[in-house]
């Protein structure tokens, strides 16, 4: 400042957004970054389909409930693209809160975005039911201690059910500082 309260402009305003991004949104859940995460991992279909377990699913791993349209037709009856976009920005919604419930709002969004994205991950696959029986995996979280809940993740069932997808994001987690 030159004392008349005026503020000299960076000169590469790129530089400058991205450097603003890195230090104030370094805890900010990238959703883009999840999509992109979940479409590897879940893939996206265009139509309804018999998931492993055989549940009518559709989009980019949407079950179907009782009170979704899909309910009522069969499958390899092909779904809209904004109606797989509608239903995927439901789940991600609905992924996000149930973290929240299940590491407190404050907590879960006090902790960097990349531990968030990957904790989305795994709700998505898992839901809170299974997600909540990793004890030692959410002492560490709470924590901070993101090498340690990576090893915890290992440690697990779901590890071994889903082993290429796991090990990427504990892989990821235990590299977050």
């Amino acid at each position: 400042m030159n004392g008349k309260g005026s503020r000299q402009r960076p000169v590469d305003k790129q530089k400058f957004d991205d450097n603003f991004d890195r230090i104030f949104n370094k805890n900010k859940l990238n959703r883009k970054e999840v999509f992109e995460q979940l479409k590897i991992d879940e893939g996206v279909k265009y139509e309804v389909y018999e998931d492993h377990l055989g549940y009518k699913t559709f989009g980019v791993g949407h079950l179907v409930t009782k009170d979704d349209p899909e309910w009522s037709i069969p499958v390899g009856t092909a779904v809209p693209e904004e109606r797989v976009w509608s239903a995927f920005e439901q789940d991600l919604e609905t992924a996000i809160w149930e973290c929240e419930v299940l590491y407190g709002s404050s907590c879960f969004h006090s902790w960097p975005g990349e531990v968030k994205e990957i904790l989305v991950n795994m709700m998505f696959n898992m839901g809170r039911p299974r997600l909540s029986q990793f004890v030692n995996f959410k002492t560490a979280l709470e924590d901070k201690n993101w090498k340690k809940a990576a090893k915890e993740g290992r440690d697990s069932l779901w590890y071994n059910q889903v082993k290429n997808r796991a090990e990427r994001l504990m892989a990821r987690l235990e590299k977050v500082s």
